[in-house]
């Protein structure tokens, strides 16, 4: 698998539609029984099997449901990095750290794998059916700010269950190399669409994704869409947030209030309205926040920026 291009993905929220504690991992084998991939199939046809429902005020480590396997919940109020620009040793005090699903899990800390699940990845375009990709007017759809990714086509079960059927062994590759969470990018991509796509639609396949990944042993953390952060916890069942310039957009309460302390945030350092201490010491902000260079550098980089709040 290629890997993710070193650019952070600007963020995006309904008012700026497009803005620029070691954990044990899981052994238990990744295999999904057949009830649970039912369940999915159901939940990609729009008829959710009966499963717990975590409430909108979710603890940072809820119990697993009965129908997954176990898995462990973000730790809360812990130091954060986040590499999808490249893999390198975590600093002293880091507890979680997210890597793009080519990359090997960072050892000793709790690690979140990332999974673009709504669009594809730059150079994967032609590994993809075109009839799984968004159309309009006979053209393939790209994401106006990411030309090099298109827009997935979840408008219908069978498009869905297709999709699923790429990206849920991507699921269990991450819990196969031992990631403790994975968190699902791009799951916005209805508000691009221009109406071919709906929330309902998304929520029905990021629930077939949060089912999968259960069943695989791991944490489901949406990424961004403040705007829907309610509906894809209690819908879909997420069990965290990863958010980009909450800070800065001041939108971080849509992901609290959801998700309590179980909320990493990631600042770019080109775009601080105030220092990042006063950022930190806000009480608005999440206790889990860092900040990055956008381009995600490694520390053999120029222009390689980390620097975490306090904790």
């Amino acid at each position: 698998m290629p890997p993710r291009p070193a650019a952070a993905r600007m963020k995006r929220t309904a008012a700026h539609p497009r803005h620029a504690a070691a954990s044990p991992r899981h052994t238990a084998a990744r295999l999904r029984h057949a009830a649970a991939a039912v369940g999915i199939l159901l939940v990609l046809a729009g008829c959710a099997p009966a499963t717990a429902i975590p409430e909108a005020s979710a603890p940072a480590s809820p119990a697993p449901s009965s129908h997954s396997r176990d898995w462990t919940g973000l730790p809360a109020a812990a130091g954060v990095d986040y590499q999808l620009g490249g893999a390198y040793e975590p600093a002293d005090g880091v507890g979680i750290v997210g890597r793009d699903r080519a990359a090997e899990p960072a050892p000793g800390v709790y690690s979140i794998c990332y999974v673009n699940g709504f669009q594809t990845q730059p150079g994967e375009l032609e590994t993809w059916d075109a009839e799984l990709l968004l159309h309009r007017d006979g053209d393939v759809v790209f994401d106006p700010d990411w030309p090099d990714e298109a827009l997935l086509d979840t408008s219908t079960a069978e498009r869905r269950e297709r999709i699923a059927a790429v990206v849920v062994p991507w699921i269990e590759g991450c819990a196969d190399a031992g990631f403790d969470a994975v968190e699902f990018d791009n799951l916005d991509t209805y508000t691009r669409s221009d109406g071919a796509l709906s929330l309902d639609d998304n929520l029905a396949l990021a629930t077939a994704f949060v089912e999968a990944a259960h069943d695989a042993g791991l944490a489901a953390g949406q990424k961004n869409s403040a705007e829907d952060a309610a509906a894809l916890q209690a819908d879909a069942g997420f069990d965290f947030a990863v958010t980009e310039e909450c800070a800065v957009y001041e939108e971080c309460q849509a992901y609290t209030a959801v998700y309590g302390e179980a909320v990493i945030d990631i600042e770019y350092a080109d775009e601080l309205p105030r220092p990042f201490a006063e950022m930190c010491a806000d009480e608005r902000s999440p206790a889990s926040m860092v900040l990055r260079d956008r381009d995600l550098l490694t520390p053999a980089d120029d222009g390689y920026v980390f620097e975490p709040c306090p904790m």
